[in-house]
C-alpha cells in the first residue's frame, strides 16, 4: 500500500501547475492514467476563485458535477490550497486583500493498487496582497484529498 515515489500526485500538480511546457506535462500524466487542467484566476473574493476551479475541473472532465463525492473532494483539496495561499485565513476582500493565481488540478492514484482509487491535487501560486499595484507579494498552496 505504499505510495509510489514516482506517482506523488501534489508533487506532480505543483510541476504541472509552475511548468511552462503544460501540455507536454499534461500528455505525460496520461500516461499514468491520470487528467489534469491548468487556469488562471484572480479575485478579491474567495467563493470565485473555488468556482472557477470547480468550474475548470467539471468542463475538463476531471470530476463529474452529478457525483456529490467527487466535488466535495475538489472543494476541500481547493480549500486547502488555499489555506496555503492565504497563510490560513481564507479571506480576500473582507479584509482588502487580493489574489491573482495559476492553478492546476490532477486527478489520479497515487497507490500501485489500482483498488486505492483516484485522489485530486489542487496547487495555487501567484500574489497575494493590498489590491493596490506593487503591494502583493507570491504565495503557494497546495491542496491533495482522496475521491
Amino acid at each position: 500500500m505504499a505510495l509510489n515515489k514516482e506517482r506523488r500526485i501534489g508533487w506532480h500538480a505543483v510541476l504541472l501547475l509552475l511548468s511552462d511546457e503544460s501540455e507536454g506535462e499534461l500528455e505525460r500524466l496520461r500516461q499514468l492514467d491520470w487528467i489534469g487542467c491548468k487556469g488562471k484566476v484572480g479575485s478579491m473574493e474567495a467563493h470565485k476563485v473555488v468556482a472557477a476551479i470547480e468550474t475548470a475541473a467539471k468542463k475538463n472532465g476531471i470530476i463529474q458535477p452529478d457525483l456529490y463525492r467527487e466535488s466535495h473532494a475538489l472543494y476541500h483539496a481547493i480549500m486547502e490550497a488555499l489555506h496555503g495561499v492565504t497563510r490560513g485565513q481564507v479571506q480576500l476582500g473582507s479584509v482588502h486583500r487580493t489574489v491573482g493565481l495559476t492553478f492546476a488540478v490532477l486527478r489520479g492514484n497515487p497507490y500501485e493498487n489500482a483498488q486505492e482509487g483516484d485522489w485530486i491535487a489542487v496547487s495555487l501560486y501567484g500574489t497575494i496582497g493590498a489590491p493596490v499595484k506593487g503591494s502583493e507579494h507570491e504565495a503557494i498552496g497546495l491542496g491533495v484529498n482522496h475521491i
